[in-house]
């Protein structure tokens, strides 16, 4: 995979699935963030425990958007913020159709816990310890969160 992904950043790409962590696309952690590293910084460094074995030089090179899906919903979003940062794609199927309300509804939810969550990025909280927190507190502005975080 890691030889596909140097392919597709080579030949101009945009995105790339990367697996997910969380989800039912589960993956290894670090290799998922050596992934990541890969496709979007300009240069990564040797980091054995993420998979790079030497250091690589991307000099002007494009990035290319990580991709996550599979089996992710609100309760995920702060481990998805956490690992994928701001320049990602964030695929939610059932996450946002499944919403008991409807798709639109779904959606909101989704994207009012995306935002929640990097505000208190941002602000410095530990996103992934305090995640119940911050959702709930969300939560309590947006009904369509509300309801999410129940199903």
């Amino acid at each position: 995979f890691r030889v596909l992904a140097k392919i597709l950043r080579l030949s101009g790409g945009d995105h790339l699935h990367t697996g997910t962590v969380v989800g039912k696309l589960e993956g290894d952690r670090q290799t998922t963030l050596g992934f990541i590293d890969q496709l979007r910084e300009s240069f990564v460094p040797e980091d054995r425990s993420r998979g790079i074995f030497f250091d690589q030089d991307w000099g002007s090179m494009p990035g290319v958007f990580a991709v996550a899906s599979g089996g992710i919903h609100v309760w995920h979003m702060p481990a998805l913020v956490a690992i994928f940062g701001d320049d990602s794609v964030l695929q939610f199927g059932g996450g946002t159709h499944g919403h008991p309300w409807g798709s639109a509804a779904g959606a909101a939810a989704n994207r009012v816990a995306l935002e929640a969550c990097v505000k208190a990025r941002n602000a410095g909280r530990e996103i992934e310890k305090e995640s119940r927190d911050i959702l709930m507190e969300a939560a309590k502005h947006s009904p369509e969160l509300a309801i999410a975080l129940e199903t």
